[in-house]
Formats: structure tokens, sequence, C-alpha cells
């Protein structure tokens, strides 16, 4: 069956490449064809972007296939995006000119069937095999880090050398390009840095404190070699994924060096303004330096009940950002937070329900109630669904509210509902979506709010998953 699909799809390339440059003769230079066939798709289009802004969106044909030219071409990382079984779903493809590259994937498992073929294909299939083998390895080095510093070390360097010794045999018989040498390399290279970052955090054996005290005094010795301004990997899952822990992890030493604290905590505000300091000081890229400015802010004001920490956290994060509806953003973000203050009555935000009717939120409020959210983009609302359903068994008292926060058709929302079986008196939309998210601050998607009978706010950014929350309903109901 995998040998015939995989013919389907050599047949369906050398076709469709043909025919474009039949059809295109007179493009030279730098130019790029980029397609392919999606099966079992959800929606009709798929985005095609570079660096975070949209290049196009392509309608699929009646057999869900696709051709898009890029011109001109840089040369680097691009990214597609479709909606799959899971929600939206994104992979990335490199591009460089003269290459015609078509994939073919199955939405039902969107990573493990993408498969790339025609002129450019090899280094894309090697990058996509990298980034499954990298998702394996994830879970490897979460227990390798219970190893002692030495051991571990050991472990991960092996993995470290075994895919450069594999990509230097790709480099020398497939007539690699500079740009995939460059991305492929930086792939391994970020992935064993971000390793050795994750350490403290995740070595239970000792505080973070002493983990960090205990290190050999050349385990960060690669970070002089750190690029906090690579270009070519700037969009690349390993490079975003090290910067966040590296900053975190430099951050977290700062902070011991002037407290006494033994312990990680996020949500110290003399932590986090250090953390927005180091980011301003090394990254010198404006839309990087953004982006991961906006992470930790965003991260801080989403986790930390104390309000009057927030200005001086926002007042950093304005002074460092320059991109103006990022600080609107934050700064609007704060401003719903500061409102959603224990005591106060639940904001008057206008929901739909599955029978069309426009209600309130407030005026659904009879009993003790958890508001949880879902979206159609990320399959965790099973799980949201499943944890409610849980708790309504043990605390028949509370009433449990899902609002889906992005609908953007009311058919796939209630085909949604239907499939799963979830209980249609019980199911909301935001009458305003975009609206309704800014009020109520829904960052983090699995946030959850407790109310009193009264509509009153208990807390407004709590987890259904959060070990504690369990007792934080039990003292709702033991007021």
């Amino acid at each position: 069956m995998r040998l015939l699909r995989f013919l389907c799809l050599i047949a369906f390339t050398s076709v469709t490449l043909v025919s474009c440059k039949k059809d295109n003769k007179i493009d030279e230079g730098d130019i790029a064809y980029f397609g392919g066939e999606v099966v079992n798709p959800i929606k009709d289009f798929v985005i095609i972007a570079k660096s975070d802004k949209a290049l196009d969106t392509i309608t699929l044909d009646e057999n869900n296939r696709f051709i898009y030219k890029v011109k001109p071409v840089e040369s680097g990382l691009y990214t597609f995006r479709l909606w799959a079984a899971q929600g939206l779903e994104y992979q990335m493809v490199l591009l460089e000119p003269q290459d015609s590259i078509m994939f073919r994937l199955n939405t039902m498992e969107f990573d493990e069937t993408l498969v790339f073929s025609g002129k450019g294909a090899k280094k894309n299939n090697y990058l996509i095999n990298l980034f499954l083998e990298g998702e394996i390895e994830d879970k490897e080095v979460l227990g390798l880090c219970q190893l002692p510093v030495t051991d571990f070390t050991k472990r991960i360097d092996s993995i470290r050398n075994s895919k450069l010794d594999k990509l230097n045999y790709f480099i020398e018989n497939y007539d690699a390009t500079p740009a995939f040498s460059e991305i492929a390399e930086a792939n391994i290279n970020y992935d064993y840095y971000l390793s050795k970052e994750v350490y403290p955090f995740v070595n239970y054996v000792n505080s973070e404190r002493k983990t960090l005290e205990s290190l050999p005094e050349d385990f960060y010795s690669y970070r002089k070699d750190v690029n906090y301004d690579h270009k070519m990997v700037m969009d690349y899952f390993p490079y975003s994924s090290f910067l966040k822990y590296h900053f975190e992890n430099m951050a977290l030493a700062k902070y011991f060096e002037k407290t006494d604290d033994s312990v990680f905590n996020i949500k110290s505000l003399d932590y986090n303004l250090i953390r927005l300091n180091l980011i301003d000081s090394l990254v010198t890229d404006k839309e990087l330096k953004n982006s991961l400015l906006m992470e930790a802010a965003v991260e801080f004001i989403t986790k930390s009940k104390d309000v009057d920490k927030f200005d001086p956290l926002l007042e950093s994060f304005k002074a460092k950002c320059s991109d103006g509806h990022q600080q609107n953003y934050v700064a609007d973000l704060v401003n719903s937070l500061k409102s959603l203050k224990p005591g106060n009555p639940i904001p008057q935000v206008e929901i739909t329900d599955f029978k069309n009717n426009q209600k309130t939120i407030r005026s659904l409020i009879k009993r003790p109630t958890v508001i949880y959210f879902w979206s159609t983009a990320y399959r965790t609302h099973i799980d949201s669904h499943k944890k409610a359903n849980e708790l309504k068994q043990k605390y028949p008292e509370v009433d449990f509210i899902a609002i889906n926060v992005n609908v953007e058709n009311d058919k796939l929302w209630r085909k949604i509902i239907k499939e799963y079986k979830y209980n249609t008196k019980q199911e909301y939309v935001f009458k305003n979506p975009k609206e309704a998210r800014h009020q109520l601050a829904i960052y983090p998607i699995n946030k959850v709010i407790i109310l009193d009978q009264k509509a009153k706010i208990v807390n407004a950014h709590t987890n259904m998953f959060y070990i504690g929350f369990e007792d934080e309903l039990l003292g709702l109901l033991n007021r």
C-alpha cells in the first residue's frame, strides 16, 4: 500500500511539474514551485507563509491538489499550514531557486505521512525525518535528565555525534546546498543545546539552584557559539525552543545570584524582569526580539495572580518592544486581568447557545460554576471535556460550562459537538470571539474561570488539570 501511494505521488508530481514548466517557459531565475496533495482534507485551502507573513492562500482543486509559484524565492524555510484532524497544523519546507517540490500527506496523521518529491525533495525529507526523530528523542531526553550530569552529557553527546555523522554522509553523497547544510546542522546543534538548557529544570534530584551549582564549568561552553540573530533558522522549531529555555535558564542563574531562593518560580517579578533584560541585551533582530519579549511577558502575566506586579512588568516590556501592536496586546491583557480580580462580577460577555439563542455569561450563573474554553483548532478539547465530565460526577453541586473561543463557522462547531456527543445544553460560542477573548484574557486555551453562585469571580485563571483544582472547588462549596 505504501509503495502504491508513493508511485501515485511520483506520477502526480511528474505530470504537474511538466505542465507547470510548459506553461511558464519564460520564467527563469529566482523562482521555485511548491505544491502538494492533501488526503482527507478538512478544509479546501493551504496557506503559504514566510517568517509568519502569509504569502498566499491557495484553494485545493477537485483532486485536493495545488501548485504554487514562489517568485522571487528567497532561499530559506517557508511554512505551509492547513487544517488537519487535530486542528490547524503546519510544517516547514526549505525552498531555493529552481526547486520544484511537491508533498503528499494525510490529515489524519499529519507529520507521520508527510513525504516530499521532485527537485529539492531529498533535503526536505531529510529535515522532516530529523523533526520526527527529534520528537521521539525529546521524551528520551526527559528521562536522561534524571541521570547524574556526567552520564547525561555522555548520552546526549552520543546522540548529537551520531546525527552529525549521518549529516556529513548525506552532504558528501547528495550535493547538499549550503542552505540545507546550515539548517540541518543548526537543527542538530540547537536540539543538543536545548537538552542542556532544560537539564536544571527537569532534574528532580536537587533544587534548580543546587543543580546549577553542581554543573561542570564547561557544561554551557557552547553558549559562546550561540547566534542570537540566526537569520536562516529564525522561524525553525529547534531554534525557537532553544532560545526560550536558554533565556529562562540564564535569567534563573542571575536571579539566584541576587536572592536566597533555591527553586524556579515563574511568577517572580524580579526573575521575569531579568529575563526581559537579557533578551533585550542579546537579541538585535527586531522581530525575533519582540516575539521573545512578548512570549515572556504574556507567560508571566497569565500565570501570576498578583495584579500589582503587572504594571512594572508591562513598563519594562513596552520600553524594550518596538512593535506597537504587541505593546497594545499586552496592555489590553493586563487591563483585562485587572478587571478579573476575585470578587468582581464576570463581565457581561455575549454568547450563543446550540439553538442560536443569544445570552450573556452572567445570565447562566445560578450555582457555583466552572467555565472552561476550547478551540476547534486543538484536539485538546477532548481532554478538557473528559475532565469536566469526571468532575461533574464528583461535584454535582457545580455547573460546568464549555465555550468555544474561536469558532469560524457554526457548522464546524456543531459537527464536533455531535461527533463527540457533548451535552448541547452546556455548549456555547462567543458572539464576538475576538472581543471576548480579550475581555476574559483567554490565554492559554486550557484556562478555567471559577465563579460563585452570584457570578462573582473566585479564580479567573486556574486549570482543571492543576493538582490543587479540586481543593479550590471544595473551598468554594464550603463557604
